[in-house]
């Protein structure tokens, strides 16, 4: 679970708010399945406290911890997807705080931080405190319950035929935690696929560890619409060094 959904992540306002004191309250529980209601109390009410949970959690997932380093792994099976960092196949007896407390950054690390100063991370563990992490927990719940599964095969076989640009950190294990994802997206799902960037320097915080090479490559995409129209059918892909053809 990850809050990667936070409206000051996409646009970078609002730093300097004091996290709010929180406490553990069985009402925030209540319509909650019994899984998703723990994971929530496990990061709610962590030893660390929110603050420092979040510190190591974006750390962790960052390319600022070295050990990320991404490759494609070859099938969905147990051995290879142990190949995963700890954020995403945890230890048994661990959950996601204890897990992350680990990897916690050095206060030198945290004063070096340019992309997620404390002062930004300070709106991020107040909001938090005073939501929970239930939101996220929920898409986590969505997604694997089978529910609504049958809604989701009304699309199956379905392609993307607009123009559609990739922009993931080069860093950022999320572009192969799924085994033949990324590249079914570039070759199958997205036909009209004009820029598939890999940002070096980034993990899974593309957009915060490198926002001006991401801001860069979006109007790279948009100024590229007008050429990508005049090119039925080209799916080109490339990385920063090896851009698509059309961009």
């Amino acid at each position: 679970m990850g809050p990667d959904d936070d409206e000051s992540e996409r646009r970078k306002i609002d730093p300097g708010l004091v996290a709010q004191h929180y406490e553990c309250d069985e009402d925030h529980g209540e319509g909650r399945s019994p899984p998703t209601r723990e994971a929530d109390a496990d990061m709610r009410c962590c030893p660390q406290g929110i603050h420092d949970f979040l510190r190591a959690y974006y750390h962790h997932k960052s390319a600022d911890w070295k050990a990320n380093a991404p490759y494609p792994l070859k099938s969905w099976s147990a051995s290879e997807l142990a190949k995963l960092p700890t954020y995403y196949v945890m230890d048994f007896a661990k959950d996601m705080a204890a897990t992350v407390a680990e990897e916690m950054p050095s206060a030198a690390e945290i004063a070096a931080n340019q992309w997620l100063p404390d002062s930004e991370l300070s709106f991020y563990s107040a909001e938090y405190a005073r939501t929970g992490f239930q939101g996220g927990l929920q898409w986590y719940r969505c997604g694997t319950s089978g529910v609504f599964v049958p809604e989701l095969q009304t699309w199956s076989g379905r392609t993307i035929d607009v123009p559609s640009c990739f922009i993931s950190g080069e860093q950022d294990w999320g572009t192969h935690q799924r085994p033949g994802v990324f590249e079914a997206m570039r070759t199958k799902a997205c036909t009209r696929m004009i820029g598939c960037h890999l940002v070096d320097g980034a993990g899974h915080w593309v957009q915060q560890e490198q926002p001006e090479e991401v801001s860069r490559l979006l109007v790279q995409f948009l100024q590229g619409l007008d050429c990508a129209e005049a090119v039925t059918g080209n799916m080109g892909c490339g990385s920063i060094a090896n851009p698509c053809p059309l961009s």
